[in-house]
């Protein structure tokens, strides 16, 4: 059942209101970036600590990050090699930096993530990105608390 705002009376309402993007949606859309080299911008960004956090991310893989908070637009330059390496501090910080594994293994053929809270694989969905890639012809490990995956003649499609 949906709810309802039933107005009565001689007023009308007017205005505007504005409705800030998604977080979840955002942070995928910055991973993604990573899929093609030069200039992406995602704008109707909300001014939340993940986002800065997946700018910073975005930075230490060799990515430029302008952040127009005013504007609420983020604009990523991907250089041609992208670094392939996600430090643990800041997965720790933010559990969707998960989301750049597959980007970055497709791109770069290799990614090197760190698990985000030990090395529980199957714990809040990461099984789904491994099991996804190796159906795609990825070969993934656990290694130093990093989940490495490597797919050095690409990935192909997959159901």
């Amino acid at each position: 059942m949906e709810d309802v705002i039933v107005v009565t009376g001689p007023c009308t309402l007017s205005g505007q209101v504005q409705v800030t993007g998604a977080k979840n949606s955002v942070l995928k859309l910055m991973a993604v970036v990573l899929l093609a080299q030069g200039r992406s911008s995602i704008t109707n960004v909300p001014n939340i600590q993940d986002v800065w956090i997946m700018a910073e991310f975005l930075r230490r893989l060799g990515c430029r990050v302008d952040y127009d908070v005013d504007a609420a637009t983020v604009h990523i330059d991907v250089p041609a090699v992208p670094g392939h390496q996600a430090d643990y501090d800041l997965v720790r910080a933010m559990r969707a930096s998960i989301s750049v594994l597959g980007p970055l293994v497709a791109r770069c053929h290799q990614a090197e993530v760190a698990l985000p809270g030990g090395d529980a694989i199957g714990s809040r969905g990461l099984d789904m990105h491994r099991s996804g890639l190796e159906l795609m012809g990825a070969a993934i490990a656990i290694d130093h608390g990093y989940l490495v995956a490597r797919a050095p003649d690409g990935l192909k499609g997959a159901h």
